[in-house]
């Protein structure tokens, strides 16, 4: 059995204490979890501690076994600090595609609600609004929310579109496979022809296509809201997913050309 590198073995123990320790604190989400960057809960560490963020069991274990199968070889040729700083920048990655995509959406759904001419403040409040205190027994919008809802006259059509910006505001992203995504790239890039298999799937595939597979399915399945790694995500998580590999792939080429991937950062 391959022995765990020290880096490797560090963020296992993290994300685990991360996942268990998180589990009898309520607001544990709001405060380490990736929020939007204009949501009320976002804070600038988020966009480290939302790596060691888990939605559930399967979740943690995916990207667990991940990072414990591709990890530990790629850390023993680059040395722990250049593994690390790979690591790292891939999930960093990750975030900053995730934000990219949601401040698109949020401007786009903006754009198409201008008709309304609905002030600043307002609509940031519409965003930040917790609609589950929103609803009476009837399911039927109440309170502020309704206020501003009636004084806008938005109909049933521009209500649906203002939601899809609502979950970009109030959907928080966790977890690390926007970085386990950069680890996969660099894993192909290095052993493109080594034969991988699927854990259900106990046929050999080439690191290349394994890979490439990997992330074709995994945004196909990004429109479908579920996820290659478990646990429950969006559309946009998995863009947050790409943007770990296109991170890993990036950093890939540009160590390749300069040859730095040829060097240890002990």
């Amino acid at each position: 059995m391959m022995q765990l590198s020290p880096v490797v073995k560090q963020l296992l123990i993290i994300n685990v204490i991360f996942f268990l320790g998180c589990i009898p604190l309520v607001h544990a989400t709001d405060y380490f979890a990736l929020h939007y960057f204009k949501n009320d809960s976002f804070r600038s560490w988020q966009f480290f501690s939302y790596m060691f963020m888990h939605g559930g069991f399967m979740h943690l274990f995916f990207n667990m076994f991940a990072l414990f199968s591709f990890g530990t070889m790629l850390e023993r040729i680059w040395g722990s600090s250049k593994f690390l700083f790979f690591y790292i920048s891939c999930g960093l990655g990750a975030a900053l595609v995730h934000m990219g995509v949601s401040f698109f959406i949020v401007q786009d759904v903006a754009q198409q609600l201008s008709s309304l001419q609905i002030a600043p403040d307002d609509f940031n409040f519409l965003m930040n609004a917790n609609y589950n205190l929103s609803v009476d027994r009837d399911y039927k919008i109440v309170g502020e929310v309704n206020t501003l809802l009636e004084k806008y006259r938005f109909t049933q059509d521009q209500f649906n579109t203002l939601t899809l910006a609502v979950k970009e505001y109030q959907t928080p992203m966790v977890g690390a496979s926007g970085a386990i995504y950069g680890l996969l790239v660099a894993f192909a890039f290095m052993f493109p022809n080594a034969e991988l298999m699927m854990l259900f799937i106990p046929v050999p595939i080439k690191a290349k296509y394994y890979v490439t597979a990997l992330v074709l399915l995994d945004l196909i399945m990004g429109y479908r809201g579920t996820s290659i790694f478990g646990g429950n995500s969006t559309g946009i998580a998995h863009f947050a997913h790409l943007g770990g590999a296109l991170f890993g792939f990036i950093m890939m080429w540009v160590w390749r050309k300069n040859q730095f991937n040829q060097n240890r950062w002990n």
